[in-house]
């Protein structure tokens, strides 16, 4: 007998893997929390019955919501993630020799005990001494922030639930407080592809334009993802993702990737233009 994992991208379309077996499943005041085994996505965690994350791509998503802002800040040393219960962008942030610090703030702790049992590909880092992590609401924990953060990434499982307030303007305020001088902040930014995806994107880039002189947003390919097509916001204080990108020091970290690449990196703020009137149509709309 086949079983099979369904997500529902839209109510007429599904992404359906066949798993071997569950490992693991937690349901909460917060969330549901499942992982299965699949012989083509090897071990997959799904919150609420949407992927999070596999054995099979997440090294294209981990790898871009960290390196691109990491490539461009010049001193990158204190950051602060939120969510990110599955490790993998803190595992990514460990690459750089020079990272003294990073705060990671995940509303739930079943999430990161899961993922350190069942996911160590990706939460291996989370016992790192330079990691420290705190259970606490997203907006709660920044709310009195002020100049401590030089990057600030959040990675969201999304804008529903706890993630509801990831989609308020005093949340995006306070991560424009919380950064230094020369701060950068990147989030996910959803699918422009499917209707109910792309308000969400847009109600996201609007709260961040509203906040951040500098606002870009720039994408890559995630099969495991709805639609397989992802965008992700670089804001910054100072800061342009290209022009300013440190191609010559990131490269002599010598940081092994496998999607990443300083050619890529200039190339994912070219977007489709479908992508730039979405984006366009909601820049200078006033509430």
């Amino acid at each position: 007998m086949e079983f099979w994992f369904s997500e529902m991208h839209t109510p007429r379309v599904k992404l359906s893997v066949q798993v071997d077996r569950q490992l693991y499943s937690e349901e909460n005041e917060y969330i549901r929390l499942d992982i299965f085994e699949s012989p083509e996505f090897g071990r997959f965690l799904t919150v609420d019955g949407y992927i999070i994350t596999t054995e099979r791509d997440e090294f294209i998503y981990h790898e871009m919501m960290t390196h691109v802002p990491m490539a461009v800040h010049p001193d990158p040393r204190k950051i602060l993630v939120f969510g990110a219960g599955d490790g993998g962008v803190v595992r990514e942030l460990l690459k750089y020799p020079d990272v003294e610090q990073i705060d990671m703030v995940e509303v739930n702790e079943g999430v990161v005990e899961a993922c350190m049992k069942y996911l160590p590909f990706s939460a291996s880092g989370l016992t790192d001494p330079k990691v420290t992590i705190y259970s606490d609401n997203s907006l709660r924990f920044i709310r009195h922030i002020e100049n401590e953060y030089d990057v600030i990434i959040v990675d969201s499982a999304g804008f529903y639930g706890p993630g509801e307030s990831l989609l308020s303007r005093e949340f995006y305020g306070s991560c424009y407080k919380a950064l230094k001088d020369d701060g950068i902040m990147v989030n996910q930014h959803q699918s422009p592809f499917y209707d109910e995806d792309r308000l969400e994107t847009q109600k996201a880039h609007k709260r961040i334009v509203e906040s951040f002189p500098i606002s870009r947003v720039y994408q890559a390919h995630i099969p495991s993802y709805p639609s397989g097509y992802w965008l992700f916001g670089f804001a910054s204080k100072g800061y342009h993702p290209v022009k300013d990108l440190r191609a010559k020091k990131w490269k002599s970290l010598n940081i092994e990737t496998r999607y990443y690449t300083l050619n890529l990196h200039r190339g994912c703020f070219a977007l489709p233009a479908y992508v730039e009137r979405m984006l366009e149509d909601v820049e200078n709309i006033p509430d």
